[in-house]
């Protein structure tokens, strides 16, 4: 099982950040974060549940609060520490992105899965290190197995039923294509899932 450090740029988007958790509960492969990335993603996050679906700022902040918490409780070998001394060695673009290839260096992440691919030239990262956008990250981790990248799916569907209308796993597979570019993988689901429905494996 390979190691993939999740930027916050790719965990802020909620269905997003759904599906690509969901494939490592699939155990598909290992997400890593530091302590930096949860602190952006708690912040966008209140801002993003304040200014887009008008919640109360201190509610926002404890929904917030709540995800980086259930996030931590549900992979609690995730968070890689002791980074701080590397960063700053690898002349990103922008010094502030440096924290996330210390903690993928330290944490031997194989790839960063980031929205912000200018952020982290290929010359500037460690050695057999890529970084890649989540589109193609999840065709990767859904061509190691369709049908567990499908269980991944079904479980996003099947949750969505505990605080409104349950969506359906095809509801679901559209939504990702539509909104995050994953077609090519949402093809193997949908596969996947034609193969499971007549029997096969």
């Amino acid at each position: 099982m390979f190691t993939a450090l999740l930027d916050t740029s790719v965990l802020w988007p909620s269905l997003q950040r759904d599906f690509l958790l969901s494939l490592a509960i699939e155990q598909i492969y290992r997400p890593i974060w530091s302590c930096a990335i949860l602190a952006e993603l708690e912040y966008h996050e209140a801002r993003k549940l304040r200014d887009r679906h008008g919640i109360e700022p201190e509610q926002s902040e404890r929904r917030a609060a709540r995800l980086v918490g259930t996030m931590r409780s549900a992979f609690v070998d995730a968070e890689i520490t002791g980074w701080e001394p590397l960063e700053g060695t690898y002349g990103l673009p922008d010094p502030d992105d440096e924290h996330v290839v210390a903690a993928a260096h330290l944490g031997g992440a194989a790839v960063i899965v980031t929205s912000n691919l200018r952020d982290f030239p290929a010359s500037r990262l460690p050695s057999g290190m890529s970084a890649m956008p989540p589109h193609q990250f999840a065709l990767d981790a859904t061509q190691i197995s369709p049908h567990r990248a499908l269980t991944a799916v079904a479980e996003i569907a099947a949750r969505s039923g505990r605080s409104g209308p349950r969506s359906s796993t095809e509801a679901v597979i559209h939504r990702l294509e539509g909104r995050y570019g994953m077609t090519e993988a949402m093809t193997l689901v949908r596969e996947a899932a034609r193969r499971r429905s007549s029997g096969g494996r």
